[in-house]
Formats: structure tokens, C-alpha cells, sequence
């Protein structure tokens, strides 16, 4: 009797699962080399989560997986950079190199600085040009800066917050009697008559900037030296990054906006 040959069981059709995978994580790491070295591009922090988000969950022939051509991301438009948010934060960043550009004269007179942080683009006026000692009246020779100023906050869409601040010397005498009771009272006071100058000067928009007073309390510098003191005392003018005016139009405020807080850890 022959023998009966084995019957071989026939090999699955296709690519074996691991190697679609395998090819789904290539292309999401593609995309992501792509976003991070596009000249043009400034990949925001919302930019990334998004990135790293289509690397949870299930991949490949599996349900349920999130990727940047399928499901919740495709319905956000398919490239993450052609979201909203990072195109205004785009255009904020190419209105930090064009401040840069137009108070060159006062970043090297040292009147004013610029740098950005997590709240967005920050104009610091140095307080000892712009005020007398103790005093919360501004001098009309700072005029024309506040003018370069006002013409840049016009130009965005952002809302704008003014923040006073001053080193951790105790008020003096004179101080006391021109109302300054504390240093909270006078970095109120001084960026109360920025925001007052621009909005009435400057015809910067009412609803579009707002104030706040930090007294000593945010230092950027040590107060230990006369030159880090000269820096803590300074007027900041923060263009808020994601916080917009066309927020608050045909829209009923239930709430106080924007929602200035940030996380100082």
C-alpha cells in the first residue's frame, strides 16, 4: 500500500501581521521627522501631543488605533500643521523677529528686551527709562517706544496682558506719601499708565489687553546686585500665545476670559 503524502497546509496569503505594523510605525516616524525638520514649520507643544497620540493605542490591522491618515486625525485635517493654532503661532513667531528687527535701536540702548516663553512674546520695558524712581508717571521721551509698541500689538490677534513689576527694596518715604504703600501698589500703578498710554495714545484695542501686578515677586533676576535689581524692576507686555480677541465675539461670555494663569513649575 503507498504511503499517502502528508498534505502541506497552505502558507496564509499576504504579509505577515507584524510587517504591517512594522510598515505603520515607519510611516507615523516619517511623518514626524518631516514635521520636525520642515524649515518653515515651528511645531508647537499641541503639535507634538498630537504626533505622539497616534503612537497610543492599537496599531496596524487592529481596531481601534488612532494615525495620522485614519479616524480622529484625518478628520482634523490630515496635517498637523495646517491646524489653527499652529499657523497664529507661526505668524506669532514671525512677529517676534520683526519686533526684533524694529526696536533694534532700543534692545542695544537697552530700554527694552524681547524673549518668548510658554505665555508667548514678551516686550519688557526697563522701568529706570521709563519711569523716575518711585514714580508711576511715564516720560514723554519713551513716547515714540511705546508708539513701535502700540503698532505691534495692533498688528496681532492676541490678547495682551501688561505686567508691573519691581525689585524687593522697600518703599521709601516719598513713595509712601505719593500713595505707593507697598511695591504692589507701584507695579500696579505702572502698568496701569502703560495700558492706559496705549489704549488712549496708541488707540490699541480696550477689550484686547488687560493689566496685572506682581510687585517682587516675579524676579527674573537675583536682587542680591544693583544690575539684577535693575532688571526685576520692568514692565512686561505679554503677547498671550493661544489667546485670541475673536474668542470673545458672538459668543456669550459665561466666564472671564482669557484665562491668563500659567504653570510656573
Amino acid at each position: 500500500m503507498a504511503k499517502e503524502k502528508k498534505r502541506k497546509k497552505s502558507a496564509p496569503k499576504g504579509p505577515p501581521g507584524w510587517m504591517v505594523t512594522m510598515g505603520d510605525m515607519n510611516n507615523l516616524l516619517m511623518c514626524f521627522f518631516i514635521i520636525l525638520m520642515g524649515e518653515e514649520t515651528v511645531a508647537t507643544a499641541d503639535d507634538f501631543k498630537m504626533i505622539i497620540s497616534s503612537f497610543r493605542g492599537n496599531l496596524g490591522m487592529m481596531e481601534g488605533g488612532n494615525t495620522i491618515s485614519r479616524g480622529k486625525m484625518a478628520e482634523m485635517g490630515h496635517n498637523v500643521t495646517a491646524l489653527p493654532s499652529s499657523e497664529k503661532n507661526k505668524a506669532l513667531g514671525k512677529k517676534m523677529a520683526k519686533a526684533q528687527e524694529a526696536f533694534k535701536a532700543e534692545i542695544q540702548a537697552k530700554y527694552i528686551s524681547i524673549r518668548e516663553d510658554e505665555r508667548g512674546l514678551i516686550i519688557s520695558l526697563a522701568s529706570d527709562f521709563f519711569f523716575d524712581p518711585g514714580s508711576a508717571a511715564l516720560r514723554e521721551e519713551m513716547f515714540p517706544v511705546l508708539a513701535k509698541v502700540g503698532n505691534i500689538i495692533k498688528n496681532v490677534p492676541n490678547f495682551i496682558r501688561i505686567e508691573g513689576h519691581t525689585d524687593n527694596r522697600p518703599v521709601s518715604a516719598t513713595m509712601l506719601r505719593d500713595g505707593f504703600k507697598t511695591n504692589w501698589y507701584l507695579s500696579s500703578a505702572r502698568s496701569l499708565s502703560v495700558l492706559q498710554h496705549l489704549s488712549e495714545e496708541e488707540s490699541v484695542d480696550q477689550k484686547q489687553i488687560s493689566s496685572a501686578a506682581f510687585g517682587e515677586f516675579r524676579p527674573i533676576e537675583d536682587n542680591s546686585t544693583p544690575e539684577g535689581r535693575a532688571y526685576n524692576r520692568r514692565v512686561d507686555i505679554v503677547i498671550l500665545k493661544e489667546r485670541y480677541l475673536e474668542e470673545t465675539k458672538d459668543k456669550r461670555i459665561n466666564r472671564p476670559l482669557p484665562d491668563e494663569e500659567w504653570d510656573w513649575r
